[in-house]
């Protein structure tokens, strides 16, 4: 039984659940249709999408706050008097309100998450480095002394340099026991970005980190057309046995490349996990049935950068130390490396962002007190 002055709280409840359940409902089937009949559409930044699961959050607390005005407003006052104290106020002023800026929220999650369909042939003229990185897949990267893992921040600092070399070519080596060349020195950075969710340990199937060898691969990368400006990043823990990477690092600085490094882990190091099926079943061990514990050699890399002529930089969880590198990229001789036609794709965010911006304006806009002008004087209405 609703209240003169209070809010309606049972049939509040049933009109924000079921808009909620109705607008999941069309989100859903839009995401549905789209992966399955529009095979150009996607979003550029789908984790962003997570955000949506903070919806049903704000529901819950609206529907708990409204539940509280009431009780509040009880406490104070006999049901006959509450109009009189709060007069004027709209449980649906209130409930479109806080709809519209919960789904006005949501559009804007779409948005940010930047959805594209179709294609766009883009023609850009290069101007910059040849830059190749020669990144270690070995098991030894599977440790978790970095979060969420050696690997993943690596791969998470790949593409954060993919993003940023704008107009540099870059080419990928991967290396464990031996290394290859994985993509080839190119300016499109959408196929740099297309192997980015295969590298891994896999890759190689001989397993060690062979620096020295991976160096001396990305080295011949760069061909007769290269660019004056040339640089191997090499993304490693440097637990190398295999062979002298500092060796090659000169050898490549002979040759006017600069060799830099990023040094992935920890130096107290990290039990290296076995997993099956994507569940861990234990950690690896040496022969001797003893956990084997891997740590990040700096020295080593250090060294391999100096004789590189280069920079090393030990990562983190949270900064891969990308800007410091691309500071250094910026500060090479460029050169124009040629014209590229490759195909982008249209950003389609502003449909999504003007309708939310609309819909979190008109939810501003609307008051929850509801009142009328008459014979000259305001009397409250009450909803």
């Amino acid at each position: 039984m609703s209240t003169k002055g209070t809010y309606r709280t049972g049939a509040i409840t049933a009109v924000v659940i079921g808009v909620e359940m109705l607008a999941w409902a069309v989100g859903i089937a839009f995401l549905y249709s789209a992966a399955h009949y529009l095979p150009q559409f996607r979003f550029q930044r789908a984790e962003v999408l997570w955000a949506l699961l903070a919806g049903p959050l704000l529901v819950l607390v609206f529907l708990i706050g409204s539940a509280l005005k009431n009780n509040a407003l009880r406490r104070f006052s006999s049901d006959p008097l509450i109009g009189e104290m709060v007069p004027g106020v709209s449980s649906w002023r209130s409930t479109l309100k806080f709809l519209l800026l919960r789904h006005g929220f949501s559009l804007a999650v779409f948005a940010l998450a930047g959805p594209q369909m179709g294609t766009r042939l883009e023609e850009v003229t290069a101007k910059g480095v040849d830059v190749v990185i020669a990144l270690d897949v070995s098991n030894s990267m599977l440790a978790e002394d970095l979060k969420p893992d050696r690997m993943e921040v690596a791969k998470r600092a790949l593409s954060q340099l993919i993003d940023r070399l704008n107009g540099d070519r870059l080419g990928i080596v991967v290396f464990a026991g031996e290394a290859y060349t994985q993509l080839p020195i190119t300016a499109d950075r959408s196929a740099a970005k297309l192997f980015l969710p295969t590298l891994g340990p896999d890759l190689v199937r001989t397993q060690g980190t062979a620096i020295g060898a991976a160096i001396d691969e990305a080295r011949r990368s760069f061909g007769k057309d290269a660019a004056k400006g040339k640089t191997i990043i090499v993304i490693s823990d440097g637990e190398s046995f295999e062979d002298d990477g500092e060796a090659a690092a000169k050898r490549a600085a002979e040759d006017g490349i600069i060799v830099n490094t990023i040094g992935m882990g920890s130096e107290q190091g990290a039990p290296i996990p076995i997993r099956l099926n994507g569940r861990m079943v234990g950690f690896k061990k040496d022969k001797d049935g003893q956990t084997v514990i891997t740590k990040l050699n700096s020295p080593m890399l250090q060294r391999i950068a100096t004789a590189g002529q280069g920079e090393y930089i030990h990562a983190t969880s949270s900064n891969a130390g990308v800007s410091t590198l691309v500071a250094k990229v910026r500060g090479m001789d460029q050169s124009k490396l040629g014209t590229y036609k490759f195909a982008g794709h249209e950003d389609r965010f502003q449909y999504f962002l003007a309708v939310a911006c609309a819909m979190v304006l008109l939810g501003l806009l609307i008051g929850e007190r509801t009142i009328h002008l008459h014979l000259g004087k305001f009397t409250p209405w009450h909803a």
